[in-house]
């Protein structure tokens, strides 16, 4: 019987640089913005204009984009509901080990069920992890489909082995039950780029995210 992943076997090695030092040398707290919603609520333009923003104050952020991280990390994984926790938890594991090294890390996928988004925040201590919500109505994700992947699931032409579902048209998609940020329609229009990633800069600052 093979050993391999054997707890009995394996031994945490402490590192003599620790999380306080590297924050300190970046002058940043070290945690995940981990950005969920249905497909075309705007996760990626948000993950993009806040890294933008983020750069320009002068902290340094990475994003992990669910689509790119198919590329490679998880390329090896389909979108059964067994997959599709497979590949929050892999994205979790390393955007925790991003803000262990004191990068604001940035996570970006539609992550559908609760209970995997749960499991990921719970890897980071004190409140490390920040939740935004893309609340966006799932008509107008519709009428966006930048990926023309609603088209296909309402045709019939997404199914499996690829797919088992869709998530919000035949497969459930769990919003938030106390995100940290909510992002919304204001007066039925969509916020700007900017205006999103400033309400997500706007929480890091006031929590001190922003500095060591």
């Amino acid at each position: 019987m093979s050993t391999v992943g054997n707890p009995a076997n394996i031994f945490w090695h402490e590192n003599p640089v620790g999380k306080a030092e590297r924050e300190k040398l970046l002058n940043q707290q070290g945690c995940v913005v981990w950005i969920t919603g249905l497909s075309g609520s705007g996760k990626s333009t948000l993950a993009c204009s806040l890294g933008r923003e983020l750069q320009s104050k002068g902290k340094l952020s990475y994003v992990l984009d669910g689509d790119n991280l198919r590329h490679g990390l998880n390329k090896n994984l389909g979108f059964s509901p067994e997959s599709r926790t497979e590949n929050i938890r892999r994205t979790g594991e390393v955007a925790n080990l991003f803000a262990d090294a004191g990068l604001i890390c940035i996570a970006s996928l539609i992550s559908p069920y609760r209970k995997d988004r749960d499991a990921c925040r719970a890897l980071l201590p004190d409140k490390k992890f920040i939740e935004v919500f893309m609340n966006m109505p799932l008509q107008l994700c519709e009428d966006r489909d930048p990926k023309g992947l609603y088209k296909l699931a309402r045709e019939g032409k997404i199914k499996a082995p690829h797919f088992v579902g869709f998530t919000g048209i035949d497969d459930p998609y769990e919003p938030p039950l106390n995100c940290e940020i909510e992002i919304q329609l204001k007066d039925g229009v969509v916020p700007t780029p900017h205006e999103m990633a400033g309400q997500v800069v706007s929480y890091m600052e006031n929590e001190g995210f922003l500095e060591a």
